[in-house]
């Protein structure tokens, strides 16, 4: 198992009204653009859902997520 330093992690908040597909839709373009891997999704009681992020610390040099 890894160490937690060999990540870094980025939120991404997904605004109430987005649908289950275009949710979907944008974490995969952030996968294939950055790198990135989704940790963990919660959905919140108002319909926003918040996303955690992580790629590898080497990958630094790819963009951060659209927020």
């Amino acid at each position: 198992m890894r160490a937690a330093d060999d990540y870094e992690y980025a939120p991404l908040r997904i605004p109430p009204g987005t649908s289950r597909s275009a949710a979907a839709t944008m974490l995969s373009l952030q996968v294939d653009v950055g790198g990135w891997e989704l940790a963990r999704l919660q959905l919140h009681a108002d319909g926003t859902r918040k996303a955690i992020l992580r790629r590898r610390a080497r990958l630094s040099y790819l963009p951060m997520p659209v927020t």
